[in-house]
């Protein structure tokens, strides 16, 4: 793996920024550009600035610096048979540590193993003052009080440039299998929520057009134990976890896309096509219905919708914020990059 500490350079761009107040557009690999509003600053790539810092299979904890591609973490940990917990999906060969915090998106497993922000136990970060801060640590007890580590996760790179990571990882489960069931929606929403009740090793669901994918994780023993009680037909391999994951699937091809998280156990009537995930809380959806209703519907439903793929970059694409969480927000970009250069917009105008 290659190794290059961009650090002081970085800090010279962002000093130089400062001075010029000249907004900047952070990026790493461009494999989660299209995710987000559009900014138009100058183009700082930090992809250069990687290398894995510190790992100790042992200790259950990686740190990178924040270019590091992801594949190559992913077959480090492999190799000692681990895993990142929240399965991030990639998007592209060029995915790194930091898009990864920076987007907060996780894949299949999230509901059983925590998100991306579960997982982040420390950082290191270039503000918009030009300082090089540390929070967190590389263990569970030092994550206390205001934990601007996790904060990072999803912030889109607007309150600053990560430097370095600190990343909770997980042994590899030794067995994984994939059940398939064919029934009607409601059926399947039933069976997902009387499910979510019993001690099953599930790390895994996927719903869309009556065919119901769930997959299995723990002990050979503990999976057929489970088979058992839930049934259905065994699938030959594993890969469709990776198609949905990077969204391969014939599904999401077409656009828009919407991102919709609700509680599971959510209803909402809205034509298009569905398909559905982590238990029914995370749900894609493709229509041509006005985004105000597909929010409002979302809102009343107790959750959020997000125009994931399919537009301009120019208009919303997250679910607008109530005036008293936008004006949080605004304090904490104020408080970590009082000039405003770090990816102006990206995630709402007003930030």
């Amino acid at each position: 793996m290659a190794e290059h500490d961009l650090t002081e350079a970085l800090q010279a761009r962002v000093l130089e920024a400062i001075a010029l107040r000249r907004p900047l557009r952070i990026f790493g690999g461009g494999s989660k550009d299209f995710y987000g509003r559009c900014n138009e600053g100058q183009a700082l790539d930090i992809s250069g600035h990687s290398g894995v810092i510190t790992y100790d299979p042992s200790e259950l904890v990686i740190t990178a610096r924040a270019g590091t591609p992801l594949h190559e973490i992913e077959t480090l940990l492999t190799q000692h048979g681990q895993m990142l917990p929240f399965e991030p999906p990639h998007f592209g060969p060029n995915a790194t540590l930091g898009g990864c915090v920076a987007t907060g998106l996780s894949g299949p497993r999230r509901p059983w193993a925590g998100a991306v922000r579960d997982a982040v136990l420390g950082i290191k970060l270039l503000n918009g003052k030009g300082e090089v801060l540390r929070f967190g640590g590389q263990v569970m007890k030092n994550v206390a009080g205001y934990d601007l580590s996790r904060l990072m996760a999803g912030s889109l790179g607007t309150l600053g440039i990560l430097l370095e990571v600190s990343v909770k990882v997980l042994p590899r489960p030794a067995q994984e299998i994939t059940l398939l069931q064919e029934t009607d929606a409601e059926t399947i929403q039933h069976k997902l929520i009387a499910w979510s009740r019993l001690p099953l090793p599930l790390s895994a669901t996927l719903n869309h057009a009556g065919r119901l994918y769930l997959r299995l994780s723990g002990t050979t023993e503990g999976i057929q134990a489970a088979r058992g009680q839930i049934g259905g037909d065994l699938l030959e391999d594993n890969a469709i976890w990776a198609d949905v994951r990077e969204q391969r699937l014939a599904f999401f091809t077409d656009e828009p896309l919407w991102r919709l998280a609700l509680p599971s156990i959510a209803h909402i009537a809205l034509p298009g096509d569905w398909l559905s995930e982590w238990g029914g809380a995370l749900r894609w959806l493709r229509t041509d219905q006005p985004a105000a209703k597909i929010r409002a519907a979302a809102a009343t439903a107790g959750g959020h919708a997000t125009l994931f793929r399919g537009h301009d970059g120019s208009g919303e694409v997250f679910q607008p914020l109530p005036l008293g969480l936008l004006k949080l927000h605004r304090r904490v970009k104020h408080a970590l990059d009082p000039h405003g250069i770090f990816n102006p917009g990206r995630l709402y105008a007003e930030l």
